[in-house]
């Protein structure tokens, strides 16, 4: 190890606000500034006839006018935006954001038979496609009405010069005219603020999206950009934007993704929380505007795709693994802020504003998926190309997104009786909207997900004999449910990959609890006292139906048995049925707040946390391991022992190394230069992970880690016992 690895030179040459034990909480910002304005810059436009012009300057892009309708904008003014975005960032999260708008592009080309048997041949490994073709499939004599697909809103960003010239590239072989007519799909050009990546290290990710998001955007060159910020930021949740859900897709691995991703949500977050508090009378507005400013939720979700911890064929970069962990940590202290830390029971504007996290909810998807896929495959593990690795992450998120997608469009409405007879109350069902979303889930999520082939219905007969005929063959729903949770698998029938999107515990364990829950009957004492099932406080299961199946009452009752053993201490349990979406059975469940205490997620925050933060004793041994999971279990958390053990704020040189002391300056160079504004400046130590964050995301995990439920019990002031005499 060299001297410049020394945290005190670098900490003292590098980061001048340390050492920290000298000026606790200190910050380059003036102080004059209130908290919330120091930590949250953000642009957002303020003229409503600015915002509106350029949402009606997007629409005009997303949806072209015909020719003969070529200046007339009554007839356009009434095309409302999809109800659903997506927003790719880096590499991995565009990709991802692509091939999602393909499936559904595709589905809808499927539909109206636009699909050539040229087409159907092109693919012969897995891919999405193929997935969407046999979950569509409409079969020979069947009377399928088309499902209508909300085609999403695709807004892809990457730190690079030319990123679309990367996404042609890379689906030059295709025929399907995806690229060349997908309209809805924009290109977010940020190559005048930096046209070169984030080099791996997602503090430059983070800053460079705070100055293209603190810029005002009339000075950006690139004339999208404008329409762009105004439909994601400033107008989010206001009646002229009709898009309520909104889902950030990256790599939290990377540089670009990781780092931007959350900033991007706190930006929307911070302009939806201002509109909460910005109550203007009518009088106020004109008439232009009045009306399109009507305020209503929204949900927000990241798709955060996780670094493999181990893979048996080759070691890891340790930069991913530290990447990941700074972006949950970073992660969990803004939840603590925004759910759990009221000390102070502080509701005022102020407190509120300063205490904001960058989505409702934050999925995880683990890319070990790939690998346990291709071994359940028989593949020849050793030679499995990265490339197709990356389809099967990118299949499974594609999945799960598609199947939210189906979900909006449908509008079969419950029946009460049905689900009274399964043993669920009307009050634990949901529809896939927004505002279900939004009270549903909150924080870290797992997705638990499988699908199978439903048995054919027999037309209905007269003859009265054939009354006791054998049934014909049943859904299988507790071979469904251990699928959705099993390790992930390729299911080689419907072609989708299954199983659970974050490990509980390492996968030899977790393989041997499994088969002791299957052969055990499904008793779930094998498996409920993991801590990502027992401490698991929301779950949503959504079960998606192909239109003319009516799933028994006892299957639904079932697949509620199932989930009450396995979740024993849910506060909250809601079913959403999707009725019509494909030519499947699905069953998709989301696990909340609870998978943050797996093997995973603790092992990619502890990475991050001993490489940048621990003094030097604690760096390299397991001092820190173990302390950690003590703070968690442990009924008082020593807080003072966190100062023994950690610097008072993150060190960026420690994965950058030497290269740090060129970086900084040059980076802050280019913030003076495109801000502006004195006043504006931030820098970057003043975006550094603190001591305190790590605090508050432990204090998180002790939360969670805390949860239980209480049984409600009849109390009763009476004492009569019934009898009356």
């Amino acid at each position: 190890m060299t001297s410049k690895n020394n945290p005190a030179t670098v900490v003292s040459d590098v980061l001048p606000t340390a050492p920290a034990e000298k000026t606790p909480g200190s910050k380059s910002l003036s102080s004059a500034r209130p908290l919330a304005a120091q930590q949250y810059l953000y642009f957002t436009e303020t003229n409503t006839d600015r915002i509106l012009d350029n949402l009606d300057g997007l629409r005009d892009m997303v949806f072209p006018r015909p020719p003969h309708l070529e200046g007339d904008g009554e007839p356009h003014s009434d095309q409302e935006f999809p109800s659903v975005c997506l927003i790719g960032l880096g590499r991995c999260g565009s990709n991802i954001a692509l091939d999602v708008a393909e499936l559904v592009y595709n589905a809808r080309k499927f539909y109206l038979n636009e699909f050539s048997t040229e087409d159907k041949t092109l693919d012969k490994g897995y891919s999405p496609a193929q997935w969407i073709r046999n979950n569509l499939r409409l079969g020979g004599g069947k009377a399928s009405k088309p499902v209508f697909l909300v085609e999403p809103l695709v807004m892809l960003g990457d730190l690079d010069k030319d990123i679309a010239g990367r996404i042609r590239f890379s689906r030059k072989g295709e025929k399907s005219g995806f690229l060349r007519d997908y309209s809805k799909m924009k290109i977010m050009d940020l190559s005048e603020v930096h046209a070169g990546g984030a080099g791996n290290a997602p503090i430059l990710g983070q800053y460079l999206a705070k100055i293209i998001l603190n810029k005002d955007t009339q000075r950006f060159s690139s004339p999208d950009w404008k329409m762009i910020h105004s439909y994601l930021i400033d107008s989010c949740g206001i009646k002229a934007n009709q898009s309520r859900l909104y889902f950030s897709i990256f790599s939290a691995g990377g540089g670009t993704g990781s780092g931007m991703a959350s900033e991007f949500g706190l930006a929307q977050q911070h302009s939806y929380m201002n509109k909460t508090f910005d109550t203007k009378p009518a009088d106020e507005h004109d008439s232009k505007s009045g009306h399109a400013f009507v305020f209503e939720p929204i949900f927000t979700s990241g798709i955060c795709v996780l670094p493999n911890i181990s893979d048996h064929r080759s070691e890891m970069s340790e930069a991913l693994h530290i990447n990941a962990g700074r972006l949950l940590c970073k992660y969990l202290s803004e939840e603590w802020d925004f759910s759990y830390n009221f000390d102070n029971e502080d509701s005022s504007e102020a407190s509120v504003k300063g205490r904001i996290r960058p989505w409702n909810a934050m999925m995880l998807i683990s890319n070990d998926i790939m690998r346990y896929a291709e071994e359940s495959d028989d593949g020849n593990i050793q030679n499995i190309d990265v490339n197709a690795m990356e389809k099967h992450a990118n299949q499974y998120i594609s999945q799960q997104i598609f199947n939210i997608l189906t979900a909006q469009a449908v509008t079969t409405d419950y029946d009460q009786n049905y689900f009274r007879r399964a043993g669920i109350d009307i009050g634990e069902t949901i529809r896939l909207d927004a505002n279900d979303l939004f009270m549903s889930l909150a924080g870290p999520v797992a997705i638990a997900y499988a699908e199978s082939v439903v048995p054919e219905t027999p037309a209905p007969s007269n003859d009265k004999f054939k009354v006791f005929e054998k049934e014909p063959q049943r859904l299988n729903i507790d071979d469904l449910f251990f699928r959705s949770i099993d390790l992930p698998h390729f299911n080689k029938v419907t072609q989708a990959i299954e199983g659970i999107s974050l490990l509980p515990i390492e996968s030899k364990r977790y393989k041997a609890s499994l088969e002791q829950y299957k052969n055990s009957g499904y008793d779930a004492a094998a498996l409920h006292d993991l801590h990502f099932f027992k401490n698991c406080s929301s779950v949503v299961s959504i079960v998606s139906l192909p239109k003319d199946y009516k799933l028994s009452y006892m299957d639904l009752n079932r697949l509620k048995t199932h989930l009450n053993s396995l979740f024993p201490n849910t506060t909250l349990k809601r079913y959403a049925l999707v009725i019509g979406a494909s030519a499947n059975l699905s069953l998709t469940t989301l696990i909340a707040k609870s998978p943050c205490l797996s093997d995973d997620f603790l092992t990619l925050i502890v990475a991050f946390i001993k490489r940048c933060f621990a003094r030097n004793p604690y760096r390299f041994d397991d001092t820190l391991d173990n302390s950690i999971l003590d703070f968690i279990i442990h009924e008082d958390f020593d807080e003072d022992r966190i100062d023994q053990l950690l610097n008072e704020f993150e060190n960026p040189a420690k994965i950058l190394d030497t290269n740090w002391y060129a970086i900084k300056p040059m980076y802050e160079k280019k913030y003076r230069e495109l801000i502006n504004d004195k006043d504006k400046f931030v820098s970057i130590n003043d975006i550094r992970l603190s001591r305190d964050c790590v605090k508050k995301a432990i204090k998180y995990l002790r939360e969670i880690y805390r949860h239980r439920i209480g049984k409600t019990k009849v109390i009763s002031l009476n004492n009569h016992t019934g009898k009356t005499g």
